[in-house]
């Protein structure tokens, strides 16, 4: 019967990012879960809206002006509240000599790094970090699943080629593994269309150089916003 995938797409993409980062995976039904992927389905959504872009372009002048990017931001403020919490509880059960997981062996090398003045292993850092791979690889991920199925719908003579290159190199009786992407050219040729195909991040998220840089003829000052 049919059924909306998108709930259980972002459910699995989430709980991979979580036993990346923080060495565990959670209960479906479980309320911080659920919570955090309420925020980030939000996220998810609101994102196309044209205040988000302009956001991308404009994020001082665009914190002063209502608009759909205010709830965009307030939820990354709830999502950062709940890493800092598990980067707590990470510093009070964590053993340096046994990561577990992203957050331990960034802490481990904060502890490393603590005689320098100028290191970029901040607790800040790391919170900002952890937060890049949630809202990037949660909704880049799940996002590209979601149209990937409905798109392979159209073309059912690709979703055969797909299937028989799965079939041979993987089985059915394993998980996959990186190294199967080397021999799997075909499945690796969709995955990359799908992604050109939906164009989901039409224009990259501003970045910002960290010092005086010359690129060229231009002269770009030290946090000045770049966008490409």
């Amino acid at each position: 019967r049919p059924f909306n995938p998108g709930n259980f797409l972002i459910h699995a993409v989430s709980n991979i990012i979580c036993s990346v980062v923080f060495g565990d995976r959670f209960d479906y039904e479980d309320k911080k879960f659920l919570t955090l992927i309420e925020l980030l389905n939000e996220n998810n959504n609101l994102q196309g809206s044209l205040q988000a872009q302009l956001y991308n372009f404009f994020p001082t002048v665009m914190e002063f002006l209502p608009g759909p990017h205010q709830r965009m931001i307030k939820n990354i403020e709830e999502v950062d509240k709940f890493t800092l919490e598990i980067i707590a509880e990470h510093q009070e059960t964590r053993d340096p000599s046994c990561p577990r997981d992203f957050i331990d062996a960034f802490l481990n090398k904060m502890d490393q790094e603590k005689g320098i003045s100028h290191s970029n292993f901040t607790i800040e850092t790391l919170s900002r970090t952890t937060l890049d791979l949630f809202l990037a690889g949660t909704g880049t991920t799940s996002l590209t699943l979601r149209y990937g199925l409905v798109i392979l719908q159209k073309y059912p003579e690709i979703v055969e080629k797909i299937q028989v290159e799965i079939d041979r190199v993987i089985g059915r009786d394993r998980s996959p593994c990186m190294a199967d992407r080397s021999q799997m050219p075909y499945t690796d040729a969709v995955v990359h269309e799908i992604q050109r195909f939906i164009d989901f991040l039409p224009f990259n998220v501003p970045h910002a150089v960290t010092k005086d840089t010359k690129f060229r003829d231009y002269f770009i000052p030290k946090v000045c916003s770049t966008v490409s």
